[in-house]
């Protein structure tokens, strides 16, 4: 029999908590219902933070790659060779690979991940309805620039900018754009010969702008704050003044909140409609059946919780995501709430797909959890934002250490059972002592694990700390 199809959806900046299957009483996901309905959901998926500002950069490389934040080069700006990728090893082993959407991790690798493409964005982030392109080109190079004046003549501005693309659908939104790719790439595919398909939408990161259908469904005025909405951050956590983070004025206001928070909705809704038609495609294709589906997101978002709008942070708003697998001997319907990363997917396809795995590849195989609900892949993590934040996070409890510079070291102590929103700080209390004692052992284990001679642009914070 032919081996299982492979198609990646990664969404950007997803929080976890944003399917209306998963719990989500406030927002419409029909087609990643689907998805929920129709595989295994891991509710406690997570990034480790990242090393840098845009964290998108280091979580792709680790999906890409499968190894763990302090293991990758430059925060993922590029991926060496040494570090074989998730195309490469499934091209090793018979599959034709195709990419489309956004790749932040250097133009030099993504011809070594896909045989094939189309609407490639380098790049962190674009406007969604001018997304600057590349059609697939097989030397690799991609250096074609489009000319453009950034500001009109009467300005006194006549300078002209360069964009990094090769074409420019001027008026088409990325998710529509990436989702027509998508599915005229599985129009074309033979029942006979497997792919490897990742799909990487800019959706739903700002600015967050979508067909006015979809931001009707969203009056600001209807959406509820959550729980631990606040106007402001209570201390400098390091990243206060980020670009995320000057998304709304300070303090933040309920109403400007509520229309960010509405905005973010609605790019969703938008989403999952483009993701519903991929998954058409598939079923009209006749390759439904054979396609393993993984829906993911690069990293979550505060969107107003804790008085932050970014995800430059160790809350779970921003650290933990989505994650589903969907497909050919995967349970139906079936959750999963063992502690796994982004990076564990790697591992956990060439299993699925029985192929070898890459020597350099460092995450675990969630295989076996997919396949039983007894078996526990991990019982803490360890989170890591810059040279600013550590966290540690076990089955109940999680530590979050602040370092920045030229502001003062903090702690904080959550109990993640009794309080998911992470509103009540614990830490300092006497009968929470032992606990606190206990965790930031644990974290300098992981660091010693983690970081040890792999220190750019993180020493900075032990010597803080």
């Amino acid at each position: 029999m032919t081996k299982p199809n492979v198609l990646i959806l990664f969404t950007d900046d997803q929080r976890y908590d944003t399917i209306h299957a998963l719990g989500n009483e406030n927002i419409r996901t029909p087609n990643m219902d689907r998805l929920v309905g129709q595989g295994t959901t891991f509710t406690q998926a997570h990034i480790p933070c990242g090393t840098h500002g845009a964290i998108c950069m280091p979580s792709r490389a680790m999906l890409h790659t499968g190894r763990t934040l302090f293991h990758l080069k430059n925060s993922g700006e590029t991926i060496p060779e040494e570090h074989t990728m998730l195309g490469e090893a499934f091209r090793e082993n018979g599959y034709l690979t195709w990419g489309c959407g956004k790749w932040h991790n250097g133009r030099s690798s993504f011809n070594r991940g896909f045989d094939d493409g189309d609407e490639v964005m380098f790049g962190g982030m674009a406007d969604h309805w001018n997304v600057p392109a590349y059609h697939y080109d097989s030397t690799g190079r991609y250096d074609a620039e489009l000319a453009y004046i950034p500001d009109p003549p009467s300005f006194g501005n006549n300078d002209v900018k360069y964009r990094q693309a090769d074409h420019i659908h001027a008026g088409r939104h990325s998710s529509e754009l990436l989702a027509d790719a998508a599915v005229d790439f599985i129009r074309t595919q033979d029942v006979n010969n497997p792919f490897l398909a990742y799909v990487a939408f800019l959706a739903p990161h700002d600015p967050r702008t979508m067909p006015e259908n979809f931001r009707a469904m969203y009056p600001p005025e209807n959406i509820e704050l959550p729980p631990n909405y606040s106007g402001g951050h209570p201390f400098n956590n390091g990243a206060l003044k980020i670009r995320d983070e000057l998304l709304a004025e300070f303090p933040r206001s309920p109403e400007e909140t509520k229309r960010h928070i509405a905005e973010y909705y609605a790019m969703i809704t938008h989403l999952d409609n483009e993701v519903g038609r991929i998954i058409d495609a598939l079923e009209e294709s006749g390759l439904r059946e054979n396609t393993i589906i993984v829906l993911a997101g690069d990293n979550g978002l505060a969107v107003g919780q804790h008085g932050l709008m970014g995800k430059q942070n160790c809350y779970e708003h921003s650290i933990r995501v989505p994650l589903i697998f969907s497909g050919p001997g995967i349970p139906a319907g079936e959750t999963r709430d063992t502690y796994v990363y982004l990076l564990d997917i790697f591992r956990t396809l060439c299993d699925l797909v029985d192929i070898d795995v890459p020597d350099s590849v460092e995450g675990e195989n969630l295989a076996p959890a997919i396949r039983s609900h007894d078996v526990k892949v991990r019982t803490s993590l360890y989170f890591a934002f810059y040279a600013y934040q550590r966290a540690i996070k076990n089955e109940r409890y999680k530590l979050i250490e602040y370092a920045p510079r030229d502001a003062e070291r903090r702690t904080q102590l959550f109990d993640l059972e009794a309080d998911p929103w992470e509103t009540n700080d614990l830490y300092g209390r006497s009968e929470f002592l032992s606990i606190s004692a206990q965790l930031r052992e644990d974290m300098l284990d992981f660091r010693d694990d983690w970081e040890q001679g792999n220190t750019e642009r993180s020493a900075g914070f032990w010597q803080r700390f």
